[in-house]
């Protein structure tokens, strides 16, 4: 590193910054360094480096699936809040199983990660094998982990509840449901559900419990199965909340497919504002949490973890707006 310093005529300390690609470094001093990393043939030793640290100088962040859209946006945010940080990012799938999870923090300890934010599905906050010791973790998701784990929680009761309330205000009285199957516990099912119902009573209406319409695995093709089943009843429909966008964009095909369309007889709105809901048609309005102030935070959170294991745990959830587009007009 002193050589590259003496080469490019900055301090080590500049060099450090250019590798671990930190803010502050003017873009011709940047180019200046990694060209005298070029003439030098310098190579990061990693090794050594963690063991002057203690540190790896990645962190890791487990997601029930890596190919659905949400979760390739959120990692996406958390890659560049990362650098931002100093850090790199090792992604992990965990199959939204409470066994994928708990192996996600034992490798990430044992691979020496700094720390782990975690999208936790499957794991119950009271499991006994849970546990946090001197590791930074970070959680995210729906279970309330705050007392054992700094938490960044997604505004599910409250986005549902906007959704339904816009479908209400639009004049739409049969409003549909279209959900998971996880209907007991804590979860995300469970937590718009009882948004959905919300609007209802604060508007002194009644859903009606026939109107719920479940989709298997929250994949495109349930949301499209589930649109499918909901015309084929029979029942009076002129609104649909789904329960997230991907379901929203399979309920569009499924409808689509039976000649029903929105928002000309079904208006329709989605949970999460992924970067294809724009791009559908018609567009789709959505409850759009505020992605990047959740990954910031959760790197905040995992940055001041590493750096205070006994600070006191906090818990937050991100705010949202509703993003109003052609699905419900």
């Amino acid at each position: 590193m002193s050589d590259v310093a003496k080469l490019s005529g900055v301090s080590k300390m500049t060099v450090s910054n250019v590798i671990n690609d930190r803010s502050g470094v003017s873009e011709q001093v940047r180019r200046r360094v990694l060209e005298a990393i070029r003439e030098s043939g310098y190579r990061v030793n990693v090794s050594a480096r963690t063991l002057r640290s203690g540190r790896t100088g990645v962190i890791g962040l487990a997601v029930p699936e890596v190919d659905r859209p949400y979760f390739g946006q959120l990692a996406a945010h958390v890659i560049d809040q990362a650098r931002n940080h100093g850090f790199q990012v090792a992604i992990e799938q965990t199959g939204a199983a409470a066994a994928g999870e708990l192996n996600a923090i034992t490798h990430s300890h044992a691979l020496h990660f700094d720390g782990l934010i975690l999208s936790a599905v499957g794991l119950d906050p009271q499991d006994s094998r849970l546990t946090g010791g001197d590791y930074p973790i970070v959680m995210l998701g729906e279970q309330d982990f705050a007392a054992r784990f700094d938490h960044v929680a997604m505004p599910n009761e409250e986005g549902a509840e906007a959704a339904t309330a816009h479908l209400i205000d639009r004049g739409c009285r049969r409003i549909a449901v279209v959900t998971g199957s996880s209907l007991y516990g804590v979860n995300v099912v469970t937590r718009r559900h009882h948004g959905y119902l919300a609007a209802f009573a604060a508007r002194g209406l009644e859903a009606d419990p026939a109107l719920l319409f479940t989709a298997r695995g929250m994949s495109l093709e349930s949301g499209r199965a589930a649109a499918h089943r909901l015309v084929d009843s029979g029942l009076e429909v002129d609104g649909v909340v789904a329960v997230s966008d991907t379901v929203a964009q399979g309920v569009l095909r499924g409808l689509a497919d039976r000649g029903v369309r929105v928002p000309d007889d079904v208006r329709l709105v989605g949970f999460d504002d992924i970067r294809e809901a724009a791009y559908l048609v018609p567009s789709l309005s959505t409850v759009a949490p505020d992605h990047r102030w959740m990954a910031a935070k959760a790197v905040e959170l995992i940055t001041d973890r590493i750096q205070d294991p006994a600070r006191p745990t906090v818990a937050y959830t991100a705010p949202f707006e509703l993003k109003i587009r052609e699905s419900t007009h």
